[in-house]
């Protein structure tokens, strides 16, 4: 089976290579059931890391507007997460341990980057919040209900998007270290909007693809830390999310 998304660990090689054997006796199967993992036990993980996240968040946030610098949480949680996040990749059984550092991490780096547009923007923290959840809610309900379907075709043009807009930032960032050069997404140009607008969308759409593997992980009885696994995989989704939606009410706001 196929799985893919543009997360680092979820695809398929992590979960085909974390299924657990079974062991059969008389051509009868022994499944524990307190091992394997479900969708509900991954929901109730992400609510765990959720809930870790903000609380970290408020710590940089109290910080900025009580007059002490938050950058070096700030920056040293966006490292840590990072690293986190491609120690899980390698090591899914660690994922118990290292989803919640990467929630309590991640969570220093979202409170400082929000209080710094806050700062900017008043209001502006509330409002990508809420398009967050309501983008979440929306995609669920959409793939809960089958009205979206994720196929190999689907999955193959949001890979292909996410790979785009991961090399294009990457290319972007490198080059205007060392050059003059403004890449094109930065400003409150309406290309710049535009891109943000469809960025947005291709986040959104990953969101199909995490929902979709997690219920086929819950389906193949993949053991139970994959829960973790799963749950840090859609945290990813929506910290890129909100990230992308307070860049661009950033930019709409510049513009009036």
């Amino acid at each position: 089976m196929n799985f893919n998304s543009k997360n680092p660990f979820l695809n398929s090689k992590r979960f085909s290579s974390n299924a657990e054997p079974r062991t059969e006796v008389h051509h009868a199967q022994i499944i524990d059931y307190n091992q394997e993992m479900t969708v509900s036990g991954t929901i109730n993980k992400t609510a765990i890391l959720f809930l870790i996240l903000c609380g970290a968040a408020m710590v940089t946030w109290w910080m900025t507007f009580n007059g002490i610098n938050p950058m070096l949480p700030t920056i040293g949680g966006a490292i840590v997460g990072f690293i986190l996040v491609l120690v899980s990749s390698f090591k899914p059984q660690l994922s118990p341990y290292l989803a919640p550092g990467y929630a309590l991490f991640e969570g220093l780096f979202i409170g400082g980057i929000s209080a710094i547009f806050e700062l900017k923007v008043p209001g502006i923290v509330i409002n990508a919040v809420g398009a967050t959840l309501v983008t979440f809610l929306v995609c669920l309900g959409l793939y809960k209900f089958k009205i979206v379907k994720v196929t190999e075709q689907f999955k193959s043009v949001v890979v292909a998007a996410t790979l785009a807009i991961a090399t294009y930032y990457l290319i972007s960032w490198v080059v205007s270290m060392f050059s003059s050069w403004t890449p094109v997404h930065y400003g409150n140009s309406m290309m710049s909007i535009g891109i943000s607008v469809f960025v947005i969308i291709i986040a959104a759409l990953n969101l199909f693809l995490d929902f979709d593997l997690i219920e086929k992980g819950a389906r193949e009885k993949m053991p139970k830390y994959m829960e973790w696994f799963g749950a840090m995989g859609l945290m990813i989704t929506l910290v890129w999310l909100y990230i992308e939606f307070l860049r661009l009410l950033l930019k709409l706001s510049s513009k009036d």
